[in-house]
């Protein structure tokens, strides 16, 4: 039985519109489908989207706040959230999800903000809670908070432009009038396309205070009314003088906040009542519980999660015989309760994003908020001039009321009342239909007078805001006594304490047990034991893989800080004290594996900083060497990885840990030898630099390895030593090798 052809096939075979298609197909660069179709959306997250603009906010932000403002929830009753998102999609179409997200960030019972902008009732969740939504937007209520009066003060006076909603079908503002520096004041982050924003949070009078100060003196200085962040979790920030420089001249940097606790001695247990605002109440439990489970906290018997409607509380019971602050210093190490803030200070100014610092944020503030106090102050001069127009018109009239009176009698048609007005006495029309549109009960004396009498208090009001648009020092006057009444209406003390004295050892001592010797042994392949003194007496020979050496031994302390270089150009720190005591018969920890290290990533050398006072010899085989402080690989935190520990333009050969000055011994494949003193080298504070070049090699030669000159079998050095590095120099002569003729005796 033949098959049947199916038409689906034959189509494809033989249709031309299908061939058609395929022709129509045209190859164009990737570059070109980016910038058509990816850089519109990137620009539109940036713009529209992640960063706020100079008044604090982001379009999501504003286009909720002003629905509401426009629902008369300013001063008004709460109404149901879901009513407010409704309305808020005629402004925002991204569903009402997201616009309900944003409402609750805004409110007063989350507290995520200082100076929350929605007035709350029901459960909005909580800020330092993971776990803890918010209920449905049918079942809570809101309304805008008193401090709404200063975003939407004179918004209707042209103290700002507005700008068609996504349909056209009505108007929303592009910027709010915040009357104080709401930037700083609103903790915000956003994440765009190739950039982010993350502010913290400032106290609302320190800040209205530090904007004062600027505009009094642009040079003052903003750490004595701006001391440090406020957040609304509250919480101790350790004070850093350099980080809060670096935050307020560049934008960037970073604050550690540590939680508040309190000892109840009568129920040995410690209640933690606030928390760092980057953290949570679950990932801070989780984290202890790892703790315990690890067997490295056996001080605590119980913790548990005690939050109710007064507010955040974690419950620790202790053990008896335990020291409070010494436990409490060792969970501000190992546990999220003590976390930093990383700040980038990243804000839309004209539609582009910059990063600013403060005194930076406050000029641009400065400006916009002077353009917009200018532009009110235009507005109510403009309606002053018109009202006073108008009364001039009718003090015309005044002269002879009769007259008018006639004139309008005597005008047959009704079209012709206002020229003959205008005829009769010299007014022009906007004035002419003024007196016209009076009413008949008000042709009376006491009613003319009175519109006659605003006439010189409209003209002194004039003359007052053309001095004011003229004077830039009241301009500067106006926001000032803003500032001064909001700090005074709305300002709140600081939630979080400035720690000026801490003691960042205390936690050290409290984890590191007390310290005996050690001797330490590294193999080739990346063994790592560490033995005490009798147990070395006692243990025999040391047990390696097969095929495996002893590469390092050292002898210290069991606390010591130890660093393990690796092939790929890092560096691993830890302390002595993460290793278990062992017996020389063991292999011992493998070091990529306890260390986390990348796959195929291998200790090559393994270094005891001590207080870092020594230097580092890194030898390539290109013939460069460079001399590294070991003071360059120290740090504040507790990174337990750096990259970039030392270059990789070439293949390193050897590397060096010494203290003093010594003579080195540098050896290529050809063979031939080059001793200098280290005092040659200069010090280079990069970590990843080259050096300088030591050794010239010739052809394929390659620097081989490099060691002191005390540990060579060299018997002739004055053959090899260099006057000028880099140098050639001397082929090893048999005697100054390692390799000896047996003779017979």
């Amino acid at each position: 039985m033949p098959r049947k052809k199916v038409s689906g096939e034959t189509g494809r075979k033989h249709n031309p519109n299908v061939m058609g298609l395929r022709a129509a197909v045209v190859e164009e660069p990737i570059t070109r489908t980016l910038e058509t179709n990816y850089m519109p959306y990137a620009m539109s997250v940036i713009v529209s989207r992640a960063i706020p603009e100079i008044d604090g906010f982001k379009p999501s932000h504003r286009k909720l706040l002003y629905t509401m403002y426009k629902m008369g929830l300013l001063g008004g009753t709460r109404t149901k959230s879901a009513n407010i998102v409704g309305q808020t999609m005629r402004l925002n179409p991204h569903g009402d999800a997201a616009i309900y997200d944003t409402m609750v960030r805004l409110s007063s019972g989350y507290g995520a903000l200082l100076t929350p902008f929605v007035d709350s009732k029901g459960n909005f969740g909580k800020a330092y809670s993971r776990d803890m939504s918010c209920a449905a937007p049918r079942y809570t209520e809101a309304r805008l908070t008193p401090i709404c009066q200063e975003l939407f003060r004179d918004i209707d006076s042209d103290t700002v432009d507005f700008v068609d909603n996504y349909d056209n079908t009505m108007k929303e503002p592009s910027l709010l009038p915040t009357t104080f520096p709401n930037i700083l004041v609103s903790a915000n982050s956003g994440i765009a396309v190739g950039m982010a924003s993350q502010f913290c949070g400032f106290n609302l009078k320190e800040v209205c205070d530090t904007a004062a100060a600027y505009l009094k003196r642009p040079d003052c200085d903003l750490s004595a009314t701006l001391p440090a962040p406020d957040f609304p979790t509250g919480g101790e920030l350790l004070w850093d003088a350099d980080a809060i420089r670096d935050i307020y001249e560049t934008g960037r940097g970073s604050v550690r906040v540590r939680a508040k606790y309190r000892y109840v001695k009568a129920e040995n247990l410690i209640e933690i009542y606030e928390i760092p605002y980057s953290t949570t109440s679950e990932a801070i439990l989780d984290k202890v519980e790892k703790l315990i489970k690890a067997g490295k906290v056996r001080e605590i018997s119980d913790m548990r999660d005690e939050t109710d409607l007064s507010g955040l509380k974690l419950a620790i019971d202790l053990k008896r015989g335990t020291d409070p602050d010494k436990l409490m210093s060792r969970l501000f190490k190992q546990t999220p309760l003590e976390d930093s803030f990383a700040c980038n200070f990243n804000v839309l100014i004209g539609g582009v994003p910059k990063v600013l610092g403060v005194r930076e944020i406050l000029a641009e503030w400065a400006a916009w908020r002077t353009e917009s106090v200018r532009r009110r102050v235009s507005f109510v001069l403009q309606r002053r001039e018109e009202r006073l127009h108008l009364l001039q018109g009718l003090q015309k009239i005044l002269l002879d009321i009769d007259r008018a009176v006639n004139i309008i009698r005597g005008t047959e048609e009704e079209s012709e009342v206002v020229p003959n007005l205008m005829i009769g006495f010299g007014i022009d029309k906007t004035q002419a239909e003024y007196v016209a549109e009076i009413k008949l009960r008000n042709l009376n004396r006491e009613y003319l007078l009175k519109r006659t009498e605003e006439i010189s208090g409209l003209e002194a009001e004039i003359a007052d805001l053309r001095a004011t648009l003229d004077d830039p020092k009241r301009v500067r006057k106006i926001i000032t006594d803003e500032l001064k009444a909001a700090a005074k209406k709305y300002g709140e003390p600081r939630r979080t304490t400035i720690l000026y004295q801490y003691d960042t050892d205390a936690d050290t001592e409290a984890e590191t047990p007390s310290e005996y010797p050690v001797h330490v042994f590294l193999s080739r392949e990346g063994y790592f034991k560490k033995i005490t003194p009798l147990s070395l007496r006692m243990g025999g020979e040391q047990k390696f893989k097969e095929g495996d050496e002893l590469r390092q031994t050292y002898q210290t302390t069991s606390g010591a800080e130890i660093m393990f270089f690796t092939d790929r150009c890092q560096v691993y720190k830890t302390r002595l004290s993460e290793f278990d005591d062992t017996k020389a018969s063991v292999l011992g920890d493998y070091l990529p594996a306890k260390l986390g290290m990348d796959s195929g990533e291998n200790v090559i050398y393994a270094v005891l900083p001590g207080d870092y006072s020594g230097y580092l010899l890194f030898f390539y085989e290109n013939g460069k060497a460079a001399r590294v402080p070991l003071s360059a690989y120290d740090t504040k935190s507790n990174r337990r990885r750096l990259t970039g520990a030392y270059s990789d333009k070439s293949p390193l050969a050897s590397m060096l840990c010494l203290t003093d000055e010594t003579e080195i011994a540098v050896y290529s494949t050809e063979p031939r030898c080059v001793l200098f003193h280290t005092s040659a080298l200069p010090q280079k504070s990069t970590r990843t630099t080259q050096g300088v070049n030591v050794m010239t090699l010739k052809g394929s030669h390659t620097l081989e390895r490099a060691l002191p000159a005390s540990e060579t079998p060299i018997v002739n050095p004055a053959r090899y030593r260099a006057r000028t590095l880099p140098a050639a120099g001397a082929l090893l002569r048999q005697d100054d090798t390692e390799e000896k003729q047996l003779s017979i005796i």
